[in-house]
């Protein structure tokens, strides 16, 4: 009998049964790293670590040492500068703000408060690695992150040690004049006041960090005062926000913004050692809002945007509420009538989500809908139009701009905006948004892929046992040839391709940095791949048994694949497997015999340096009887 091609349509499908897609298709049904190039499956690139080097105790540069990034990263924001073009990449994470510089990695995190000249504020036991910090102003809270400088060795603990330039954080408050730290070694003796007479307290600011997770909380203390009966655990669920930052480049210089806190910029001019400051410290600063929920620079006129804040001389933050400053006057923010600085606030919804800009418009999406700001010049500076209700961002960084045209996930839905929203075709979306943590949809974010024309959404998955999880799983989008695929992997925070980064870059929760799409391993780790199709019908009926001996690989590959068959009787019968297979780059057939009148297989690699892309396979088959 002549060989039969099997015709799998592009694309993952999972949302429908494994006869219908089969009938419908056939299509394939799971994957995991694994794209489609001119409607074939093929293997994803792989990723490298990069090596970030570190700064000794005195600030200068130690690349013997491995730079540290404290805190799970969440935004990432490269650009190269004019004026020493030099490459800068920003990094927001769960506690600090971080440039990393020609591979190493500066904290410029703020500070919040500073105590000089404490004398002999340290305390230390011997054998123990606990150094107690007496300071009567410290104001600080478990979590807090604190820089010491200026301190001599102490209790046998090195001076380098206690000046370390990451610094610590602040395990236990005492009082409010005490609190306590972990140091990397032991002290050898016990003193009850040490460090020197001339020590310096730095407290980085707190306020919007620290916190990893997003679920929200219940039981004792939890909603307001009278809500429940005494003794009784409350309802009620107190939303506890992630901590995230905004990222813009206000020419050269970072504007940066703690979700809820305050809006800081960072100078370039004055290089990384400098830490950023608050905008509403520059000299002349008219009414910067001091709660931001997002930030957002408007292109091209060039205004900073606030969504959801403090309204203009209100002193509470209003989620619905959009300030912007002065046209190119960042730090002028008080409206007159001279000026374009102004308010709106936003009427469908109970919070904003996130912003996204495209070329001539911003869109900004609170948990209801979505509107567009539009600048039209004084007197009103923008306009604001409905876009769209019942179609709000999931979270924060949900929402993906390619050029014109912008991209997110919504609670259940996809959607699409290039003039009019439009909810996207997604055959993997109840399978996707059943796998969601929804208590932790404020940590995925959205992944553009310029060079394979994607656009993926990162999540915590309920495979996920961790109670704080990070994002472990993807759904990608190719926006040119209209497919989805689905996959595994541990990513906090993306950005694309940029400049002198030929590839795209991500985070790790650990603070590692890899480059993606080099080579075809997983950092020189093998990297498991597959794509799995649904049952493909033998018969033109679905009625005969069909006997299948022999299958011919269409493929490209460097090294070996595994193909595992997969036979059915009926759709509700158990498999029969056959296999795993080994497919060679010269194998001409594989013999097999597989008896069914419903056939799947699956393709998959798992050693180093392997590559693939697939083509058309075919089977021969016969009749084998209808019993």
């Amino acid at each position: 009998m002549p060989l039969n091609q099997l015709n799998i349509k592009p694309g993952v499908v999972k949302d429908l049964t494994d006869y219908s897609t089969g009938k419908l298709g056939p299509f394939w049904t799971d994957s995991d790293k694994v794209r489609f190039r001119n409607g074939y499956a093929t293997k994803i690139g792989g990723w490298e670590k990069q090596s970030l080097n570190g700064l000794d105790a005195s600030g200068n540069v130690d690349r013997s040492s491995e730079g540290v990034i404290h805190g799970v990263p969440r935004a990432i924001r490269y650009w190269q500068s004019i004026t020493d073009n030099q490459n800068y990449m920003a990094v927001g994470t769960s506690d600090h703000l971080y440039i990393i510089l020609d591979d190493v990695v500066y904290d410029i995190t703020p500070v919040r408060a500073t105590s000089t000249n404490l004398s002999n504020p340290l305390a230390v036991t011997d054998g123990s690695t606990t150094v107690t910090v007496t300071d009567s102003t410290h104001g600080a809270s478990v979590g807090d992150w604190i820089v010491i400088t200026d301190a001599s060795t102490t209790g046998g603990i090195a001076a380098d040690t206690l000046n370390r330039y990451s610094g610590f954080q602040i395990t236990t408050v005492v009082d409010a004049n005490t609190f306590k730290i972990e140091v990397p070694s032991a002290a050898t003796s016990t003193v009850s006041s040490g460090g020197g007479t001339s020590l310096d307290v730095t407290y980085l600011v707190s306020e919007g960090l620290g916190t990893t997770g997003g679920a929200g909380s219940t039981g004792w203390g939890a909603g307001t005062w009278g809500l429940s009966t005494w003794g009784t655990a409350r309802s009620v669920t107190v939303d506890v926000e992630l901590s995230q930052w905004s990222l813009n480049l206000w020419g050269e210089d970072l504007i940066a913004t703690v979700r809820n806190e305050d809006i800081y910029f960072w100078d370039l001019s004055v290089g990384p050692t400098t830490r950023a400051s608050l905008v509403s410290g520059i000299s002349g600063a008219g009414d910067v809002p001091t709660k931001n929920r997002i930030t957002i620079i408007s292109f091209p006129d060039r205004h900073l945007i606030s969504a959801g804040t403090v309204p203009y001389e209100g002193s509470v933050i209003d989620p619905m509420q959009v300030r912007w400053s002065d046209q190119e006057d960042y730090d002028m923010w008080t409206p007159t009538a001279t000026n374009t600085a102004g308010s709106q606030r936003l009427q469908i919804g109970t919070k904003i989500v996130t912003v996204a800009s495209t070329r001539e418009e911003t869109f900004i999406s609170t948990d209801e809908a979505v509107y567009g700001m539009q600048f039209i010049g004084p007197p009103f500076t923008f306009s604001f139009r409905l876009v769209g209700t019942n179609c709000g961002a999931i979270g924060y960084n949900a929402m993906e701009n390619v050029e014109s045209s912008l991209y997110w996930m919504g609670k259940n839905d996809f959607y699409f905006y290039n003039g009019n929203i439009s909810e996207m075709p997604c055959p993997v979306k109840h399978y996707v948004f059943g796998r969601i943590r929804r208590n932790q949809v404020d940590k995925i974010f959205s992944a553009h892929n310029a060079q394979f024309n994607e656009i993926c959404w990162f999540y915590p998955s309920t495979d996920n046992p961790d109670p704080d999880p990070e994002p472990d799983s993807y759904v990608c989008y190719n926006y040119v040839d209209q497919v989805w695929t689905v996959g595994t992997l541990a990513r906090t925070c993306w950005h694309d391709s940029f400049g002198s980064k030929k590839v795209p870059f991500a985070f790790d929760k650990s603070g590692n940095l890899y480059d993606h799409e080099t080579g075809s391993d997983d950092d020189g780790s093998a990297m498991t791949a597959f794509i799995e199709s649904s049952p493909l019908e033998i018969s033109q009926t679905g009625e005969e048994l069909f006997l299948v001996d022999k299958i011919v690989p269409d493929l490209i590959s460097v090294g070996d694949v595994k193909l595992t068959i997969k036979t059915r009787k009926y759709p509700q019968s158990s498999d029969i497997t056959k296999g795993p297979f080994t497919i060679s780059p010269d194998s001409t057939k594989i013999s097999i015999r597989a008896r069914g009148r419903q056939m799947s297989f699956k393709v998959e690699s798992d050693a180093t340096g392997d590559s693939w892309l697939l083509g058309d396979f075919r089977i021969n088959s016969r009749q084998d009887g209808i019993r």
